[in-house]
């Protein structure tokens, strides 16, 4: 990178921004991760150009920005999976009932987990 053009360095992140956006909205994981080690490397080469460079790479601000959103949002929906599964677990594991008196009573371990193999 260090024969490229203050102008090709913006280029290149430009598309880069456009390809994770790309992969968070198709939930690529795998792909935005691999994404983000190559925009860590473009981060430090933007970095490392002259103020002047800098400011016309202002307008990657606002990709980056969509991004960070989009990216935000899948964190946040896998913390409710997450969560979801978590109580999922906890449902199959325990019986929650009300007695006479309406209070809640929880039974573990109710369900059995076997397999019965017959000849």
């Amino acid at each position: 990178m260090t024969h490229d053009t203050a102008q090709d360095i913006i280029d290149r992140m430009d598309q880069l921004l456009d390809e994770e956006r790309r992969a968070l909205l198709d939930g690529d994981l795998e792909a935005v991760g691999t994404l983000m080690e190559r925009k860590g490397a473009m981060i430090d080469a933007l970095n490392a150009l002259d103020p002047g460079a800098t400011n016309r790479a202002q307008s990657l601000k606002s990709k980056a920005q969509r991004n960070q959103a989009l990216l935000d949002g899948a964190l946040e929906g896998m913390r409710l999976v997450t969560g979801r599964l978590t109580a999922l677990r906890r449902i199959r594991r325990t019986l929650e009932t009300y007695d006479r008196s309406g209070q809640k009573t929880s039974v573990s371990d109710v369900i059995e987990h076997k397999v019965e193999k017959r000849a």
